[in-house]
């Protein structure tokens, strides 16, 4: 038996993505001997229908369930079509998940609990991230908010269709479904951890930059 998760490293040890279209890594695995291959999401920094591509991608490997922080319903509903039982609100690591899921103390998500765009980051803001991005490949374009583009931002938050750096978050949408409180607490958990991720990434880059003058 194979599932799938979310994973922002290529290893066990990895913490789950909270993203399912724009994770950078689905690691398949085997619960029951944690025998696993890593697959880097080539559809990361798609322009669109990135959830329904990763989630044809996933069919493809003929997996049981898939576990992840997040699920829109394009998505959500390419995983059901194909069969594939979907788990989200899941935390920690990649292991951590896996034998959650062998114990069976994890339980299927009845519908997506995200907005279809949630993972993009193309709101509209105040950003420099062309002044960054140049130099470093992570611009800091802001979203309306704390979305914070990669690379290409140019003052619109975009980035590269993405949120807070590479393993980041993107921030809520106030038009994003309504969800259970405890998974918007555990997902806004996520958000910060990975939001201080990137800022910590950023000021390594600054130091980096100072030493090259």
């Amino acid at each position: 038996m194979k599932i799938a998760i979310t994973a922002s490293k290529p290893d066990l040890s990895s913490p789950v993505d909270p993203r399912f279209g724009r994770c950078p890594y689905f690691i398949i695995i085997d619960p029951d001997t944690m025998e696993f291959e890593a697959n880097e999401n080539t559809n990361l920094y798609g322009a669109s229908g990135v959830g329904i591509q990763s989630a044809q991608f996933v069919a493809n490997k003929e997996v049981k369930a898939l576990l992840t922080g997040s699920c829109g319903p394009n998505a959500f509903q390419t995983l059901q079509a194909a069969g594939i039982e979907v788990i989200t609100g899941v935390q920690g690591t990649v292991q951590e998940a896996a034998t959650l899921y062998k114990e069976k103390n994890l339980k299927s998500t009845p519908q997506a609990n995200v907005s279809p765009h949630f993972g993009m980051g193309t709101e509209t803001g105040t950003g420099t991230g062309q002044g960054m991005g140049g130099g470093m490949g992570q611009g800091m374009g802001m979203g309306r908010g704390m979305g914070m583009g990669r690379g290409m931002g140019q003052g619109m938050g975009m980035g590269r269709g993405m949120a807070p750096g590479g393993a980041g978050t993107p921030p809520f949408s106030p038009n994003s479904p309504s969800i259970p409180p405890e998974d918007e607490v555990k997902t806004l958990q996520q958000q910060t951890e990975y939001l201080q991720q990137q800022m910590n990434n950023i000021t390594k880059r600054i130091e980096e930059l100072k030493k090259m003058k």
